[in-house]
C-alpha cells in the first residue's frame, strides 16, 4: 500500500512476527498480550487485514484485525481458527499498537482505516473491538460506539472497564 508520512503500510508477514511481538510488549500489560501462536493465528485468518506500518524497514505500528463472529470477542492469547457456522461476520480489531516515537502523527488511525478498507473489500460491513481500560475515548473518536455483549465474562480477560464497541465500515 502507498506510503503516508514515510510509512509503508502492508500486510504483516511471518517474518514480521518477532518485531510485532516486541512492539506489543512495549504497548500492553502482560495480561493483554498474545503469545506467538495466538498472534500468528490472527495473522493467518486476517492475512489481508493484519497490517504493519514500516519506515526504513522498521515496524512502527500494526493493527491485528481479522474476520470474526459479531458480538463475540475472542479471548486474549487464544489460538483462533477461521470463523465457521452461521451468523454475521465482522472485522474484529484485536490489537492496535504504535511505537512510542511515532505516536501522535495519525499512524493508528491510518492503520485502522487501511484494515477497514480491506475488510470492506472482503465483504464485511461492520467492525468490532474491545476497548481495553483507558482506550474507549480513542475508539470513540474513530466513530466506534459501545455495544452490549450477551455475557460480561467475554470481556473479563480484557480488564475491568473494558468495553465492546462497533461501527459500520464506510
Amino acid at each position: 500500500m502507498a506510503g503516508v508520512h514515510g510509512w509503508l503500510i502492508r500486510p504483516l508477514a511471518a517474518s514480521d512476527l518477532d518485531a510485532a511481538l516486541a512492539l506489543q510488549d512495549l504497548s500492553y500489560v502482560q495480561s493483554l498480550r498474545d503469545g506467538a501462536a495466538a498472534f500468528a493465528s490472527r495473522m493467518s485468518i486476517g492475512a489481508a487485514t493484519c497490517l504493519g506500518a514500516f519506515s526504513d524497514d522498521a515496524l512502527q505500528g500494526y493493527v491485528l484485525a481479522h474476520p470474526w463472529h459479531a458480538g463475540s470477542p475472542p479471548p486474549v492469547d487464544t489460538v483462533l481458527s477461521p470463523p465457521s457456522g452461521e451468523g454475521e461476520r465482522v472485522l474484529y480489531i484485536h490489537d492496535l499498537s504504535v511505537a512510542a516515537a511515532t505516536r501522535g502523527r495519525g499512524l493508528g488511525r491510518r492503520l485502522v482505516e487501511a484494515a477497514e478498507a480491506a475488510g470492506r473489500a472482503a465483504g464485511l460491513s461492520h467492525s468490532e473491538l474491545v476497548a481495553v481500560p483507558g482506550a474507549e475515548a480513542y475508539w470513540s473518536r474513530l466513530a466506534y460506539c459501545a455495544l452490549p455483549v450477551s455475557s460480561t465474562r467475554a470481556l473479563d480477560c480484557y480488564g475491568a472497564g473494558a468495553r465492546c464497541m462497533r461501527r459500520a465500515l464506510r
